[in-house]
């Protein structure tokens, strides 16, 4: 193995091993690692975890209590730990089902948006010029919408469908990553090794990828994980306002959509994945700001 390729494992080895234990030191990232593992556990064996089949559906259950509330035994003779819907479909069963809907809409739209962002700012903060002036401007433009508002203008365009979510949140939020690449590659090609490696014929594409990208990968996983929740929240939103999910399909946000209804006569339609959502967002913040203070050296503490 070449000595630059092995001594850029050991650097992206040592990143990994300061990011394991900066988790583990701090209470709520350490709270949140938990509760993002019993998340994706969950979500990853929602066949094993679901009491009902999440889309049968059973008019003569419809809107029964949750079953450790008064009276709930009376209305029905099966359990239902947090209720049925309005069209008598487990609860609890449609938000495990969701969880995939949302791991899926979590990790690969803020996945695309990374790598797009990091090409983009790279490039730019490397060659500059009149490179550099159209993806920034580029950039701005997509940064002058609110996120939310843009990728309703692209559902509204290619279709409601959760493809479609896919697209919309993997092309609206590349802006403000690029901008952060991009400060951190105007600052990297100025250090010594890159210099030294640009002295030395090394190519522009290998410098970016040996030297400068490396050097970006904590930022990057920072914001990683405060993307996630970001996305999992919009595509709650994009759902909840009926052009993103569509019905059958277990999306929490679609679940609080067709649930608000019944809001005041059977709350817990409409609460219970609410509070789901609730539970993976400030998981996932708690672990993105133990990670940004970790690698902050300015908010670093021992």
């Amino acid at each position: 193995m070449p000595e630059d390729q092995e001594d850029t494992l050991i650097a992206a080895d040592s990143i990994w091993r300061e990011l394991l234990q900066s988790i583990y030191k701090d209470k709520k990232a350490f709270v949140g690692a938990i509760l993002v593992i019993a998340f994706v556990i969950i979500a990853l064996g929602a066949p094993i975890f679901a009491p009902y089949d999440p889309y049968e559906v059973d008019m003569a259950e419809m809107l029964v209590p949750p079953s450790f509330t008064e009276g709930a035994s009376e209305i029905s003779d099966n359990s239902y730990m947090i209720g049925t819907d309005f069209l008598g479909r487990d609860i609890m069963s449609r938000i495990i089902y969701g969880a995939r809907i949302s791991l899926a809409i979590g990790l690969i739209p803020p996945l695309i948006t990374l790598a797009i962002g990091t090409l983009l700012g790279m490039t730019a903060g490397y060659y500059g010029g009149k490179t550099d002036y159209l993806i920034m401007r580029l950039a701005d433009i997509c940064m002058s919408f609110p996120s939310l508002l843009l990728a309703m203008v692209v559902m509204y365009t290619l279709g409601a469908s959760l493809f479609n979510i896919f697209i919309a949140l993997s092309i609206v939020n590349w802006g403000g990553t690029s901008r952060i690449i991009r400060a951190q590659t105007l600052s990297l090609k100025q250090k010594e090794f890159v210099e030294a490696a640009r002295s030395m014929g090394v190519s522009k594409w290998k410098i970016l990828w040996r030297h400068i990208f490396p050097n970006c990968i904590p930022s990057l996983i920072v914001l990683f994980t405060l993307s996630v929740p970001e996305a999992i929240m919009s595509e709650a939103g994009l759902s909840f306002l009926g052009v993103g999910a569509q019905p059958p399909m277990p999306s929490w946000g679609l679940m609080i959509s067709r649930g608000k209804e019944y809001l005041f006569s059977s709350p817990w339609v409409a609460i219970t994945p609410g509070i789901a959502i609730f539970i993976v967002v400030i998981a996932f913040n708690f672990i993105g700001d133990g990670l940004r203070d970790a690698l902050d050296p300015y908010t670093k503490h021992d």
